[in-house]
């Protein structure tokens, strides 16, 4: 799985984790439906963002859902997916996009791609998604040769860079790419007013996904040798952080004027945690479910370490020597004159089962985040990790900002 918008389920309320979910899983069966088995490793955290804007333009509808069987990766259960022409579009994308990152990373010789029996292979396996991204997106009027001759002037861009090239430059054809993916959700959606506003927050989320590339790869390149486009321009991370800011306000400017039913969830994704995703990729914060969780006494007033305030060695308050409150000869809690009910049988998944279900639950980190279902016994269960300071709580305000935004921490207002 790969994206830069990767948001954590404690940010979502129930209602937009359900939706997130829904958008990623109809993304997954697309993919499978159109085009085979395996074309479902492209699935990605960026590419559903197509399905999510066609949705928010046309408003959920019982028709874009159907209710998918089990999968390990949601622990064995039942779920509603979307369905539809977004989510189509959405797979379309993400099959040439990923075509591309394949063949950057024959270009590069990254790893088992250096020999080139394995980079005829991966190329073999490109072209194949071309042509499948290619047939998907002429079903729906969108023309993936956009996306092919964008990605195939990345290479010579790269190649004429060097220092003092236009950081911009280099970043253009994912920018066209990106523009051209979100403009097309217009059209689904019958309303082309929103092409223009939705190609420019496109242009501007391709520098984004561009630049954190970059900047996240960026120790990994220089140790490897590889080529990053912040070594070779010579740019620095302070320019690079800025100019993903200055993206990160357009972004937020041009959703401003795009015409949604319920944006509820867009706002959410490239006004919030596309946010997050730039500060975690500089570095700038975290979400603390990773922190360091200090046991309550062990801080002091200042929330400095140390120990408590006042004498840790004087009296205890009260009488330590009194007698114990209520009848020490009485029955003990839960002892034996008042047993505790039996707990009700539950049915355990065998050995293979449970290890499976246990794959889903850590490759969707839900054993880290909120809780979740046993796999063995069933039993529901809290993830070690359970406060989260930098996370919105049932936020479902957003986009209905005549009863006021709870800007999820942002500290934005209703125009963001």
């Amino acid at each position: 799985m790969f994206g830069i918008v990767r948001p954590c389920t404690h940010r979502l309320s129930e209602g937009l984790r359900t939706e997130w979910m829904a958008h990623l899983c109809g993304l997954c069966l697309a993919l499978r439906a159109d085009h085979g088995q395996f074309a479902r490793i492209v699935t990605n955290y960026d590419g559903l963002i197509v399905s999510v804007l066609t949705e928010a333009q046309t408003g959920a509808m019982p028709a874009g859902r159907r209710t998918a069987g089990p999968c390990p990766l949601r622990a064995m259960r039942t779920a509603p997916v979307a369905m539809g022409e977004g989510a189509r579009l959405a797979a379309a994308v993400s099959l040439v996009l990923a075509s591309a990152k394949v063949r950057d990373h024959v270009a590069d010789r990254d790893g088992l791609l250096a020999r080139r029996p394995v980079a005829a292979a991966a190329r073999r396996v490109a072209a194949g998604w071309d042509r499948a991204g290619a047939r998907t997106g002429a079903a729906l009027g969108f023309d993936t040769a956009l996306l092919v001759d964008a990605v195939d002037r990345q290479t010579g861009i790269e190649t004429l860079a060097g220092p003092g090239t236009p950081l911009l430059t280099v970043t253009e054809p994912t920018e066209t790419a990106t523009a051209a993916a979100f403009a097309h959700t217009a059209v689904l959606a019958g309303k082309p007013q929103n092409a223009a506003p939705l190609a420019e927050a496109g242009r501007l989320f391709g520098r984004l996904a561009h630049l954190l590339d970059a900047v996240e790869d960026r120790e990994a390149d220089a140790a490897s040798g590889a080529w990053n486009p912040l070594t070779v321009t010579g740019t620095s991370l302070t320019e690079a952080r800025r100019l993903c800011d200055d993206a990160l306000h357009g972004v937020r400017l041009a959703l401003r004027e795009v015409e949604f039913t319920d944006g509820a969830l867009v706002h959410v994704l490239l006004a919030h945690e596309l946010r997050r995703s730039v500060d975690r990729a500089f570095g700038t914060s975290s979400c603390s479910h990773q922190g360091l969780q200090v046991p309550e006494g062990m801080l002091s007033p200042d929330a400095s370490f140390g120990p408590p305030p006042g004498n840790p060695y004087g009296p205890t308050p009260g009488n330590p020597y009194g007698p114990t409150p209520g009848n020490p000869y009485g029955p003990t809690p839960g002892g034996p004159a008042a047993p505790p009910p039996p707990r009700p049988p539950r049915d355990r998944r065998g050995l293979i089962a449970g290890c499976l279900v246990w794959a889903g639950l850590a490759c969707t980190c839900q054993l880290c985040c909120g809780s979740f279902e046993d796999p063995w016994s069933r039993e529901r269960r809290e993830a070690p990790c359970q406060s989260c300071g930098d996370c919105c709580e049932a936020c479902n305000c957003c986009g209905q900002c005549g009863e006021g935004c709870c800007c999820c921490g942002d500290s934005c207002g209703c125009d963001c």
